[in-house]
C-alpha cells in the first residue's frame, strides 16, 4: 500500500494528467504527480525487503508460466507437423495405388462386360476379378478375404462380412512401411501375439570372420599374459586379422617384435570406422571393459564375446581363465563361436541428447552419448533437493525433488538402478528403467517405461542450484536451471555372447554374483501341521 501522505497529496493535486497511450493503456506512472513520486522516492518504505522478495518470487512464477506456455506452442506446432506429413503421406500412398490402377488394366473391370444382361458373363467376370484381387493382395501382405471365410466349401455365398485390420510396430520416425514389422498376427479377427520379445535369438556367420579387435583390462598382469598367448593362437591357429588399443600394442612390442602383425588406430576418425573392419570383440576384463567397447562404437556394434577376469560379471558369463590351468578353455569357447551358430543378448543402449536453455530448438543440441547401463542425474556437491521435470512424449510424468534420477536399461538394471530400489529386469525386456534416488516422498516408487517412448528430463528456472548428468559413470556434465536431457532408445543394440542362452547366463549372474535369495534351507525337523 502507499503512504497515506502521498494519496493525500495526490488527491489534492489539481495538475495530475491521466495521458492515454497510444495502445488505450492509461500510464501507471501519470495517475501520481512528479512531487508525490520524488516523495516516494525519497521517504523509507517500510518492509520493501519483503516487498522485492515477493516481487521477485511473483516473476519467478510467471516466467514458469511463459516457459510452459512456450513449450506448449512448440509441442503443438510439432504435432501439427507430424499430421500433416502423415496427410502427405496417405495422400502420396493413395495417389501411387490409383496410378498403380491405372496402368494395370488387368486389375480394372470390362465395363462392356459388366453392362451386359447375360448371367454367365456377369458371373465369369466376378470369379475372374476376384482372382485378380487375391494375386493383387498377396504381394502387399496379409489381406481381410484371406481370412475372413468360415472355410465352407461354398465360401462365396457364407463370407463373414468384418473390418479388415492389420496391426504393425514400427519406429517413430518411419516414412514407409517397408520398415515396420508384425507383431500380431489374426485369424477370422482373432488376435494373437507374435512373441517377438520372448524367444531367444541365435546368430550363425554366414562367412568365416575375418577379423577380432581385443580389448583388456589395464594393469593387470595376468590378462596380459592371457591376451599375447590368445593373439599368438588366433593368428597361427585361425589366421585372422587382430585389431588392439595402441597401449596394448605398445606392451606386445616390447614383449617381443613377432607381434608386429598386430594393427592398432591412430585416431578417433579411424574409431568410427572400425566396425566396418571388425566382424567380432573379444573383451578381457569385467563389466567396466564391456561398457567400454560398447562406448568405442557410436554406430552398429559388432558381436562381442566376454571373458570374465574382473570383480563383476553380470554381462561376462565366459567364465574367468587361468592362463597357467585352464589354458585350453578359452580356445574351446572361441573355436565354438568362430564355428557358429551361438546364442546372443541383444543389449538395448540409451541415446541421450543435452539440449541447452540457449537452443533455438530441440534439434540443436550437443553430441548425443551412448550409454549401456544407466544416465543418472544427481545434485553433485549441492546441498540442496534436485528439482527436475520429467516428460514422457510430451505428457508431464513428475516433478523429482530428492538425490536424483536414475534413467537405466535393462543390461543396467543390475547396477546402479538395483541400488537405488530399482527392479531386476532381463536383459532382453525392452523397457527403460524409471528410477529415483532417494526420493522426497515415500510414495515415490521405480517405474519400467515402454522402449518406444522419448523421456525428457528439464531443471526448472526456480532450481536453487544446477544438476549433474553422467553417462555410465564417466563424461560428467553440468545442467543449468532452462536446460534439459532428452534420452531414448538408440537403434543399434550391442550384440553379447551367451554362454548357454540368454536367460539361462541372467539367472546365473544373479544368483552367483548377487547371491539373490540365497539362505539356510528351513529345518525339517521342526514343529509340523498336524
Amino acid at each position: 500500500m502507499l503512504p497515506n501522505k502521498i494519496i493525500n497529496n495526490s488527491s489534492g493535486d489539481a495538475n495530475m494528467a491521466c495521458s492515454q497511450s497510444e495502445n488505450g493503456f492509461v500510464s501507471s506512472f501519470s495517475l501520481f504527480p512528479e512531487k508525490a513520486v520524488q516523495e516516494l522516492l525519497q521517504s523509507p518504505v517500510q518492509g520493501s525487503d519483503d516487498h522485492l522478495i515477493e516481487f521477485s518470487e511473483t516473476l519467478r512464477t510467471v516466467a514458469k508460466a511463459l516457459r510452459r506456455v512456450a513449450e506448449g506452442k512448440a509441442s503443438a506446432q510439432a504435432e501439427a507437423a507430424v499430421w500433416k506429413h502423415k496427410y502427405e503421406l496417405e495422400r502420396a500412398r493413395h495417389q501411387q495405388f490409383e496410378n498403380r490402377g491405372k496402368s494395370c488394366p488387368e486389375l480394372q473391370p470390362d465395363h462392356d462386360d459388366m453392362r451386359t444382361n447375360n448371367p454367365i458373363n456377369r458371373h465369369t467376370l466376378c470369379n475372374e476379378t476376384k482372382e485378380r484381387s487375391e494375386r493383387c493382395c498377396s504381394r502387399n501382405g496379409i489381406c481381410s478375404h484371406e481370412v475372413l471365410r468360415d472355410g465352407s466349401p461354398d465360401s462365396d455365398s457364407k463370407m463373414i462380412r468384418k473390418a479388415s485390420f492389420k496391426l504393425s510396430w514400427c519406429c517413430k520416425g518411419d516414412q514407409s512401411d517397408q520398415q515396420k514389422h508384425d507383431i500380431v498376427s489374426f485369424e477370422r479377427g482373432n488376435i494373437t501375439t507374435a512373441q517377438r520379445s520372448s524367444k531367444q535369438i541365435s546368430l550363425k556367420w554366414e562367412s568365416s570372420p575375418q577379423t577380432v579387435l581385443i580389448l583388456t583390462k589395464p594393469n593387470s598382469v595376468s590378462v596380459q599374459i592371457l591376451c599375447a598367448e590368445m593373439i599368438r593362437w588366433l593368428r597361427q591357429q585361425k589366421e585372422l586379422h587382430i585389431y588392439v588399443e595402441p597401449r596394448v600394442r605398445v606392451e606386445l612390442l616390447v614383449e617381443s617384435s613377432y607381434f608386429n602383425f598386430v594393427e592398432t588406430w591412430k585416431d578417433d576418425k579411424e574409431i568410427s570406422a572400425l566396425h566396418t573392419k571388425v566382424d567380432l570383440v573379444i573383451t578381457l576384463g569385467g563389466d567396466g571393459t564391456v561398457l567400454w567397447a560398447a562406448s568405442m562404437f557410436k554406430g552398429p556394434v559388432p558381436p562381442v564375446v566376454p571373458f570374465s577376469l574382473g570383480s563383476l560379471g553380470f554381462m561376462t558369463p565366459f567364465s574367468e581363465l587361468n592362463h597357467t590351468s585352464d589354458s585350453e578353455h578359452y580356445k574351446e569357447c572361441l573355436e565354438s563361436i568362430l564355428k557358429g551358430p551361438i546364442s546372443i543378448t541383444l543389449r538395448h543402449r540409451l541415446q541421450c541428447h543435452v539440449v541447452r536453455d540457449a537452443a533455438k530448438n530441440e534439434y540443436e543440441t550437443e553430441e548425443p552419448i551412448l550409454v549401456l547401463n544407466e544416465v543418472t542425474i544427481d545434485r553433485g556437491i549441492s546441498s540442496f533437493l534436485t528439482n527436475l521435470e520429467c516428460y514422457c512424449d510430451n505428457s508431464f510424468v513428475t516433478c523429482v525433488q530428492g538425490d536424483g534420477l536414475i534413467l537405466s536399461t535393462t543390461s543396467g538394471s543390475t547396477a546402479y538402478s538395483l541400488a537405488a530400489g530399482g527392479s531386476m529386469v532381463h536383459p532382453q525386456v525392452p523397457g527403460i528403467l524409471f528410477t529415483p534416488i532417494c526420493p522426497h516422498s515415500l510414495s515415490f516408487r521405480p517405474l519400467i517405461m515402454p522402449e518406444h517412448v522419448t523421456l525428457r528430463v528439464q531443471v526448472p528456472f526456480n532450481s536453487r542450484s544446477p544438476a549433474w548428468a553422467s553417462f555410465d559413470g564417466k563424461d560428467r556434465k553440468q545442467l543449468e536451471p532452462g536446460d534439459a536431457l532428452v534420452c531414448s532408445m538408440a537403434p543399434w543394440p550391442v550384440p553379447t555372447a551367451c554362454l548357454v542362452d540368454s536367460t539361462n547366463d541372467f539367472l546365473r549372474s544373479i544368483h552367483e554374483g548377487l547371491h539373490w535369495n540365497l539362505r539356510k534351507t528351513q529345518s525339517f525337523d521342526g514343529p509340523r501341521e498336524s
